[in-house]
């Protein structure tokens, strides 16, 4: 019996790139923040749903894939980079089991949501793994600006086909399991209908403040305000996963904390963070503004790059990380988070004296729509690119020597 298993396994290990190829002829299927939350609150059928996700989960899996094998092989062949694909293989194969299996079995039903658990499991600590990896090809390989282009524009499409894998993922199991969340009981899924921002802001600094006191044993203050032109007086909500909203801004706190402690002489006075929430006809905006000394407008791009970090390098095993650095993924995937309901992240910095954060995001539901990474000619022509000449002057490191053009007396 193991034996026939076991060459059922490699019969459908060696199918694998023709399902690939196969599902990745489709695009994948954005959803919006209103869909998500009528579905799940008047029309959660979890029959539809199973439907939906074996089509579409190997769909999303699929396009990323086909990109995973256009890194440069000196980066997909590290061991860090190949444990993230076998991953992502073993989920394909186990979703495609359920595509020739009826949604009428309520034990096939069971046995999907089972599945989607352990495939979220599995893929918990895909971040830090492909981070490794990053880092395995870093310490081996001399770099280059075309390969870090080509890296940093792959890891923000896979991240973010991550996060949308994950949100498909949470709304099936969360809505259909049939708990609800003691904590969030008006929750759909993952998605909070009434999201109450200046609650979500003051959660994410009240951990980053904990951290921030057991390192630095100091913390500055929060000072914040929120504008609610909709509706005067009221505290501003939205429809929006308030998970995605939390990671954002405790990425922000943390920054703007270590900033402003390292930037003042122990013992001074700590200027409070500013934190002001915003909402118009159209956009919800969180500015957090910190007196942390700022960055050279140079850098600005660097803090959003994967390739680069301020911090020394973690490795995974280690237990007692520096609480408030790491891998220095936070800011880039903190921007996913905000760019995957159509949203953005963009800090504004005087050198001197401090940074402004600001989170953009839709006010409106039925704006809020998945930004989803699909794999076509464009995708590819990314990653094959040549390096040209810069259509702009370069300026030299040393100063001009006007003295070579004087006219000969």
């Amino acid at each position: 019996m193991k034996f026939v298993r076991f060459i059922m396994k490699n019969s459908a290990l060696a199918n694998v790139p023709k399902h690939i190829e196969h599902f990745s002829k489709f695009s994948p299927s954005p959803l919006s923040m209103k869909q998500f939350l009528d579905f799940g609150s008047t029309n959660a059928c979890e029959k539809t749903s199973f439907v939906f996700l074996r089509q579409e989960l190997p769909v999303r899996l699929s396009n990323i894939m086909k990109e995973i094998n256009l890194l440069p092989d000196r980066l997909r062949t590290t061991p860090s980079v190949q444990m993230v694909q076998s991953w992502y293989v073993q989920s394909l194969m186990e979703l495609l089991e359920f595509l020739e299996k009826s949604p009428e079995d309520h034990s096939v039903l069971a046995e999907f949501v089972e599945t989607l658990v352990n495939i979220r499991n599995r893929h918990n600590d895909v971040v830090p793994t492909m981070a490794q990896g990053v880092i395995e090809y870093k310490e081996a390989f001399a770099q280059d600006p075309l390969t870090n282009q080509n890296i940093q524009y792959f890891l923000d499409r896979f991240y973010m086909s991550r996060i949308s894998i994950r949100m498909l993922i949470n709304q099936h199991t969360l809505v259909f399991d049939g708990a609800t969340n003691p904590l969030h009981p008006n929750t759909i899924g993952s998605i909070d209908p009434h999201c109450h921002v200046t609650e979500v802001v003051k959660d994410a600094f009240e951990s980053a403040k904990m951290l921030c006191d057991q390192y630095y044993l100091s913390s500055p203050d929060l000072l914040l305000q929120e504008l609610n032109i909709n509706q005067r007086n009221q505290p501003i909500s939205i429809v929006y996963v308030p998970s995605h909203l939390y990671h954002m801004l405790f990425e922000l706190f943390k920054n703007a904390m270590r900033a402003t402690i390292e930037n003042h002489s122990e013992g001074a006075n700590l200027p409070p963070i500013e934190v002001m929430v915003a909402i118009g006809g159209e956009d919800l905006s969180i500015k957090m503004s910190d007196r942390g000394g700022g960055v050279p407008f140079r850098k600005i791009e660097n803090l959003f790059s994967y390739m680069y970090s301020t911090a020394p390098t973690p490795q995974l095993s280690q237990k007692h990380r520096t609480p408030l650095a790491g891998f220095g993924y936070g800011l880039p995937i903190s921007r996913l988070y905000a760019k995957y309901f159509q949203g953005d992240l963009q800090l504004y910095s005087m050198e001197g004296y401090g940074t402004d954060a600001v989170i953009h995001l839709k006010a409106l539901s039925t704006d809020s729509v998945e930004r989803l990474p699909v794999y076509n000619k464009t995708a590819l022509r990314n990653y094959t690119v040549s390096q040209g000449a810069d259509d702009w002057c370069v300026p030299s490191k040393e100063p001009l020597d006007l003295a070579v053009f004087r006219l000969a007396k």
